[in-house]
């Protein structure tokens, strides 16, 4: 059986931690680049959901070198006190520039960081204490775990790093980050009534504590798509008015809607109608251009994946019947195209226990939507059908849509 990118990236030996870890720098540096080309002196606005590009890098860095270089029973693994003295870092002045946890966001514009040039340069030096650091660890999940977090950590900040880019109007021309147009319309996937075992068991390599720990519940009999939907099949609710109707939408999602004055999704104007057939155009590259109907329908907030569910009367997936659906071996239940959301509240299972970088998930029990799967920004360290996303409802910026299952 082929090891696939994500469990290599949870289970594999030092050696293939060493190569993706490299890979994974490379990447976000590619990244970084385009920033440089396109912004000068890499300026942007402050919005809730960016950040300076700079402090982006850095904090990569400092991440890697806090829960590492830096913290003496890293071997511990999960079991590690992250409150305990750490050894000091390599910039004087890191946790006060970097620390994600301390730094406050619209702070973050007016720091003293070091230029791009500095960053770099600290970074690769980083890198290399990580290497050698990973070369000198004992080949057990305890001592490689944080070697772990930090190598998918940075692989978030990278599909961050692109999305802001759309945001902002950034051409990435990697063809790796491209969606592509999806088969369609979707079929029904029939699944009976029966228990499933949601979450991460306990196993060999690494997990998030939110997928833990795994525990049965009862699911329903359930007809779900086969894949997400194409702008060919939502289109039609923004057509006939679906914006515009108030029964449709949640309390929340109507004043998320009447505040932004929301009437077409990010990202998508409507252009010149031909007969009965309405024309849209889609931002992408910093430039307006003819949508493709058959590409995942993106940049959708969970309120407006929950209106279409009304208008088409149909419902949204709990998470565990996607999980169920994603694990069943059904070729045919197509994911990965863009972060799905869910109808299930981000919360803690049963036995849940917060692992030591404590900002990662107990801070967000907060009722906002799982989202599940990957999408066409996510690493393929990232495609893990138990990973749990999660994003409050009103987030547009990030690449998510959704499939829906039948009443």
């Amino acid at each position: 059986m082929s090891v696939t990118p994500a469990t290599a990236a949870r289970q594999g030996d030092a050696a293939a931690l060493a190569l993706a870890l490299q890979a994974s720098r490379a990447d976000t540096l590619a990244t970084f680049d385009a920033y440089c080309a396109a912004l000068p002196g890499l300026r942007v606005p402050l919005r809730p959901e960016l950040n300076p590009p700079l402090w982006e890098l850095g904090h990569i860095g400092w991440f890697q070198e806090y829960w590492l270089a830096r913290l003496p029973g890293h071997r511990q693994g999960w079991r590690a006190d992250p409150e305990g003295p750490r050894h000091a870092p390599r910039r004087a002045d890191a946790d006060a520039l970097y620390h994600s946890g301390q730094v406050a966001h619209d702070s973050r514009w007016r720091l003293p960081l070091p230029d791009a040039a500095q960053t770099r340069s600290e970074l690769a030096a980083q890198l290399q204490g990580t290497l050698e650091l990973l070369d000198r660890t004992p080949p057990d999940d305890d001592a490689l775990y944080f070697f772990r977090l930090s190598l998918l950590h940075e692989d978030m900040h990278h599909e961050a790093a692109l999305y802001m880019a759309q945001g902002l109007g950034l051409a990435i021309e990697d063809p790796r980050w491209q969606p592509r147009p999806l088969p369609g319309p979707a079929t029904g996937l029939r699944f009976e009534a029966a228990p499933w075992l949601l979450g991460s068991a306990a196993q060999a390599g690494f997990a998030f504590d939110n997928e833990l720990a795994a525990h049965e519940v009862q699911l329903p009999a359930t007809r779900i798509d086969s894949q997400v939907l194409r702008w060919a099949d939502y289109l039609p609710f923004a057509e006939s008015g679906g914006y515009l109707d108030d029964r449709l939408w949640t309390e929340e999602g109507r004043r998320w809607r009447d505040a932004g004055q929301v009437t077409a999704p990010r990202y998508l104007r409507r252009g010149h109608s031909r007969g009965n057939h309405e024309e849209w155009q889609a931002w992408r590259h910093g430039r307006w251009q003819a949508l493709d109907l058959a590409l995942p329908a993106c940049h959708l907030s969970g309120h407006e994946a929950q209106a279409w569910c009304r208008w088409a009367g149909r419902r949204l997936p709990a998470e565990a019947e996607w999980e169920r659906a994603a694990l069943s071996g059904n070729e045919a239940f197509r994911w990965g195209d863009v972060w799905e959301w869910t109808a299930s509240a981000f919360a803690p299972y049963p036995g849940f226990r917060a692992h030591p970088y404590r900002d990662y998930s107990a801070p967000w029990f907060d009722g906002r939507p799982v989202l599940r799967g990957a999408s066409f920004m996510t690493q393929q360290r990232m495609h893990h059908a138990r990973y749990r996303n999660y994003f409050p409802a009103h987030r547009n910026d990030v690449p998510a849509g959704f499939r829906s299952c039948a009443l």
